[in-house]
């Protein structure tokens, strides 16, 4: 684990009011675990709009009764230079599906890719999330056991 660095910070005491109702509400035990969590989240950020190497899910509703549809979004992945790592089909009820895709490689391509798929006609709503992927994930280390599904989000 990284040696701990001690700092001051000054905050409008509303601003600090508001962050400590924002940190109780998402189960953070302290100030420092949460201004960690966003900072990380602002590398992450910067690493998404840098074009580097990212892992990502693309998850998306859609009508599987849409002509060709499925085969488009297959299509896509298929020739998606090695970006897509795998997928999963869930039927929600008799016209909705969701999948969920896992994909990496550089920013750019992950978002291009999903860009294609979320604008085919018959999708109903999709979402991308990227973070960073292989070294650059170590320099963005959660040192916390406190896991939480919001961080390090990026769409």
């Amino acid at each position: 684990m990284a040696e701990l660095v001690r700092t001051g910070v000054s905050i409008e005491q509303d601003l600090l009011k508001d962050f400590d109702k924002l940190i109780a509400k998402r189960g953070y035990s302290n100030r420092s675990e949460a201004l960690r969590d966003l900072i990380r989240d602002a590398l992450v950020s910067e690493q998404v709009s840098g074009n580097k190497p990212v892992v990502a899910t693309l998850s998306m509703v859609y009508d599987h009764h849409r002509p060709a549809l499925t085969e488009k979004l297959t299509q896509a992945q298929h020739h998606s230079h090695g970006n897509v790592l795998a997928a999963t089909h869930v039927h929600l009820d008799d016209e909705n599906c969701f999948e969920v895709i896992l994909m990496k490689g550089p920013a750019g391509e992950v978002k291009h890719l999903a860009d294609r798929m979320l604008s085919l006609r018959g999708v109903k709503h999709g979402k991308l999330v990227m973070t960073s992927a292989g070294k650059a994930a170590k320099k963005i280390t959660h040192a916390s056991s406190h896991a939480r599904s919001s961080h390090s989000t990026v769409s």
